[in-house]
């Protein structure tokens, strides 16, 4: 870790809870009249505030705490919220929703009704632009300096994105873009954890002044316009002396070729350091191109934990203050994803084509235990979701059998990929898709709420849906036996129900669903992990007499026509409930109906998300709002039933 590298010392008192600077900052104006010594101090006080808070609401530690001396030194230095400041997914924001009046409300973060765990536009005029998904802040901050140049304005556009963010193509294409036009931006590039830099230290920060400078940049300025003069091979050589002495100093050689200034790297937690950049930055004016200043952090910066990982808290649960262990429930059954990672694990021992991609999610998705069991079958491709669809697209036509395990949010940033590279030549890439459905406290950003429809539209696509871990195994079974066209699965957060496991999936028949119980006048068809919801409704329509059939469908694609017809044609009410927006499996329900004729006398009614991207909370409280729960599923169920004793 670069951590080891930084001078800084590391004395932070996160137990603190006298913070008599962060008192004073309303208005935040009052920032930018404070010395060095005060905004060292305000950065221990603003780490002791973080650590504080998420110890009280959980969330993204780590991330923040790496930024807290860069969040107060870019608020000390530049006329926020005049000047737009814009951070790259979001997780590192804490610190800087604290500082930006916000702070009164800190202990609401990620609750229902509270504080969002991103930047979020509708939530403060600091924040003018959301985030959630990475590597979109070079981008929108582009937009912003080209909509400022076009206005006539004078106010400064800076983005904060992270090494790892930086993985992505959509940040190379901003940079490509930024690189080409002579529109004023600043990138900070935080940096904290990749090794593309020398050791920090006061050589490097005196040549990051140095460069940063008016003196330097005129100086410069004027060595141009003196060798546009000079013979061809004349200019080429003095450009290229100039070059190489300053990246013999500095190392900004890719970012240079990108068209930016690069200066750095400056240790982001010496503000002694990191001041003086900014400000000769800020101050330049005659700077009319894209300038990147390379900032190296610690993430999870003055917070010490028995538990600490090499992930250094990039997420946590609520935590004690003061022994820093964190308030785990403890699990009563594995976890769909767990699941899934150890299904794939199996079916990999009997077959060496298995391999298994992620996104820069190896742990999130599970593949960190595939990893363990099959190091040289696991690919981590980084934040790239789209060359790791097109790279699976690859292995498909060579005869491997590649599982890519994505969040269904992120799978949506690869859709032309899936579409054109995968589905058109119909190879068999297998995408199993964790997080479908509403996710909870991450909000809006994160929700699995459109593969289905996406998905569905795609001809030759198997799509499934796992209503519980066994279910889920059998679809890992069934997608490493499909090697004649591309399938995805899709399955929840958390933990499963709890059932004993079969020692091995079993390969179910593609598009054929299961009935779970038998009775008359209203049927239910599930897709998805509601399937629990709705056997508690039938459970007690059962005790006051009323017996319902249940159905899981399984298939979203290719649907199950003869259960779909059995049902429609044995019951006078039908209901679909899925775990995604409208258009997904009840509109492919809908649609045989409609070609079938089966619609006429038949009440049918559709439950699937609210056309409305819903806000965070608890998950359960989110499937109450979305009335997908037991409650909500009993209510329609009810108004058919009392449609149909009214018919009759």
């Amino acid at each position: 870790m670069w951590g080891k590298w930084i001078s800084t010392p590391n004395h932070y008192d996160s137990a603190m809870t006298s913070t008599p600077l962060l008192d004073k900052l309303d208005p935040l104006d009052t920032i930018r009249q404070l010395s060095l010594e005060e905004l060292q101090q305000l950065a221990t006080e603003l780490r002791a505030c973080t650590i504080d808070s998420v110890a009280k609401t959980g969330g993204h530690l780590g991330a923040g705490l790496g930024v807290v001396e860069l969040t107060v030194a870019l608020h000390h230095v530049f006329n926020t919220p005049y000047d737009l400041l814009i951070w790259d997914v979001g997780h590192q924001a804490y610190p800087h929703k604290i500082l930006t009046g916000r702070r009164d409300r800190i202990e609401t973060l990620r609750k229902g009704g509270g504080l969002s765990g991103f930047t979020r536009r509708a939530e403060s005029i600091y924040d003018p632009f959301g985030a959630g998904h990475s590597s979109t802040s070079i981008s929108a901050a582009l937009g912003m300096a080209v909509a400022r140049d076009l206005s006539g304005e004078q106010r400064e556009v800076i983005a904060v994105i992270g090494d790892g963010a930086m993985s992505a193509g959509m940040a190379y294409e901003a940079m490509n873009n930024a690189g080409s036009m002579n529109s004023r931006l600043i990138v900070i590039l935080n940096d904290n954890d990749m090794s593309i830099a020398p050791p920090v230290g006061a050589m490097s920060a005196y040549l990051s002044r140095l460069i940063s400078s008016p003196s330097y940049l005129n100086l410069r300025n004027m060595a141009k316009q003196v060798v546009s003069h000079l013979p061809e091979p004349l200019e080429r050589a003095a450009r290229k002396a100039e070059q190489v002495a300053r990246h013999m100093a500095v190392g900004g050689n890719f970012f240079e070729e990108m068209g930016f200034y690069y200066v750095g790297p400056i240790d982001g937690h010496n503000l002694a350091h990191l001041l003086p950049v900014l400000k000769n930055i800020r101050d330049d004016k005659t700077i009319n191109h894209p300038v990147m200043i390379h900032v190296v952090t610690e993430k999870g910066r003055g917070f010490e934990s028995p538990e600490a990982s090499a992930e250094k808290f990039h997420a946590v649960s609520k935590f004690d203050i003061t022994t820093r262990v964190q308030q785990k429930a403890k699990p009563s059954a594995p976890t769909y994803t767990t699941i899934f990672a150890e299904s794939l694990v199996r079916e990999a021992t009997s077959d060496e084509k298995v391999i298994a991609i992620t996104a820069a999610m190896p742990s999130g998705t599970g593949l960190d235990i595939f990893a363990k069991a099959f190091p040289e079958r696991m690919f981590d491709v980084g934040i790239a979701e789209q060359h790791a669809v097109t790279f699976a697209a690859g292995l498909a036509t060579q005869g491997y059998k590649p599982f890519v395990a994505i969040y269904s949010t992120f799978l949506q940033r690869a859709y032309d990929q899936i579409v054109h590279d995968v589905a058109i030549q119909k190879l068999p890439v297998r995408f199993a898709i964790d997080r479908a459905g509403l996710v909870g406290n991450d909000g809006p950003t994160h929700a699995g709420s459109f593969d289905i429809g996406f998905l569905c539209l795609l001809p030759d696509f198997v799509v499934m849906a796992a209503s519980d871990e066994i279910e889920l195994m059998h679809m890992v079974a069934t997608a490493h036996s499909i090697n004649d066209r591309p399938c995805a699965f899709r399955y929840p957060r958390g933990e499963g129900r709890g059932y004993l496991m079969p020692d091995s999936g079993k390969v179910l028949p593609i598009g054929k669903g299961r009935m779970i119980r038998e009775g008359s006048k209203l049927a239910i068809l599930s897709f998805g992990a509601r399937l629990a919801e709705v056997e508690k409704v039938a459970d007690i329509l059962a005790e006051r007499g009323v017996s319902i059939t249940i159905a899981d469908a399984r298939f979203a694609k290719p649907l199950d026509h003869v259960l779909i017809k059995k049902l429609a044609t044995t019951h006078q009410g039908l209901m679909t409930i899925e775990e995604g927006a409208s258009g997904g499996f009840n509109a492919q329900v809908m649609a045989y109906l409609s070609e079938e004729d089966l619609l006429s006398g038949l009440q049918f009614h559709s439950l699937c998300l609210p056309d409305s991207f819903l806000e965070h909370d608890t998950p359960d409280a989110m499937y109450h709002t979305a009335g997908l729960d037991a409650a909500g599923i009993m209510a329609a169920a009810e108004k058919i039933l009392a449609t149909l004793l009214q018919d009759s």
